[in-house]
């Protein structure tokens, strides 16, 4: 909240300079004592939104070289001649506690190019693979391990 009060500041001043730097680190620091004091805000949780906005940061990189690495694969699929397709339906289970945590595994799997996530009941995922190589691990995903931690962090 910190940051985000000083960044407001910068952004409202139009400027960026000694004087207006110095000054937007006092009055962020002002607003965010009284965030803390009459808002039920404490410094344990700005160290948690910070943890876990560093944890989004870490599975959205994953999540685009995931993405790309699945696009070559599935363009080597294509573009080679002698490799058969074999398509396939694959079911798993996670144990995500939260509603959020399953639709952003699903909308993960779904984003890579190659599987889609058919249906999702229960914590019993149904994903079409375009091959059997594209199946291989999936419950055990880097997916699911960010996901699983972003969600122990609350």
């Amino acid at each position: 909240m910190y940051l985000l009060y000083f960044l407001l500041w910068v952004i409202f001043n139009g400027n960026f300079t000694l004087e207006i730097c110095l000054l937007g680190i006092v009055i962020a620091g002002g607003i965010f004592a009284f965030t803390c004091k009459f808002m039920d805000y404490s410094v344990e949780k700005e160290k948690q939104n910070i943890r876990r906005i560093l944890k989004f940061i870490r599975y959205c990189c994953v999540l685009v070289k995931e993405i790309v690495k699945a696009n070559f694969a599935v363009m080597h699929m294509i573009l080679s001649e002698k490799e058969e397709v074999e398509p396939a339906l694959v079911s798993f289970h996670s144990d995500m506690e939260t509603s959020v945590g399953k639709a952003m595994v699903a909308n993960a799997i779904t984003l890579t190019p190659g599987t889609i996530t058919v249906s999702l009941e229960n914590s019993e995922y149904v994903v079409h693979c375009l091959d059997d190589d594209l199946a291989v691990g999936m419950a055990d995903s880097i997916f699911v391990k960010l996901i699983s931690d972003m969600e122990k962090s609350k």
